[in-house]
């Protein structure tokens, strides 16, 4: 069987998604650990838990489907656009409340907290476009270049994350659902958020170079 264990990873982290987003919305996928030039998606329209290893779609970079029981999301003109153009070997696709209320009023998430370095200097919003098109793929891929970050909300959709492997782009989805929430608290408390300066961010990124074991 092809990508095992990308595809074991898929199923394994279906759970912390169906946490993430709500019903059957969003998706993930995790790269050839060469990264080669294919990848193991969610599959289409069924629950997180509904699915096998061996059900696991993997579709090249091209967006041809090479394998699974089960047709992949939706979203794999966007999966694919992303694998083409960077250099990411997990991508996470969420509905996520917080960072959809700021998808759906067109507003990017600015650094109020020093734990938005996870992702970038701040997240920005792609333009809309139909989910499941090559104009809303590139609009993703567009957003996240000029941004310099590896997030980006999507107008009137949601939030995508991407990262080098499935744990961390999972860790930064949460990152950026708590930071759209502490933001948007902040501005519901009437209060005005405060965000960190450009020469701040650099410090917290150079004190992250040596953090954890």
């Amino acid at each position: 069987m092809i990508l095992e264990p990308e595809r074991r990873a898929v199923v394994e982290s279906a759970p912390e998604l169906a946490e993430l987003t709500p019903g059957r919305t969003g998706n993930l996928s995790v790269r050839d650990g060469e990264r080669g030039d294919a990848f193991a998606v969610t599959p289409t329209g069924v629950p997180y838990d509904g699915f096998g290893v061996e059900d696991v779609p993997v579709v090249g970079t091209d967006g041809e489907v090479r394998d699974g029981r089960m047709a992949p999301s939706s979203e794999v003109p966007m999966h694919a656009a992303i694998y083409r153009r960077e250099d990411v070997g997990a991508i996470v696709h969420t509905h996520s409340p917080w960072a959809t209320t700021l998808a759906v009023a067109h507003e990017p998430l600015p650094p109020v907290h020093y734990m938005i370095v996870a992702v970038g200097k701040r997240v920005p919003v792609a333009e809309y476009a139909p989910y499941g098109t090559d104009e809303l793929a590139a609009n993703i891929v567009r957003a996240m270049a000029e941004a310099e970050a590896t997030a980006t909300l999507v107008e009137n959709h949601g939030l995508v994350v991407t990262a080098s492997d499935i744990e961390t782009a999972l860790e930064n989805t949460h990152h950026v659902e708590s930071l759209a929430r502490l933001y948007l608290q902040t501005r519901a408390a009437g209060l005005e958020p405060t965000t960190l300066s450009d020469a701040q961010l650099e410090t917290v990124l150079e004190k992250f170079e040596s953090y954890g074991q």
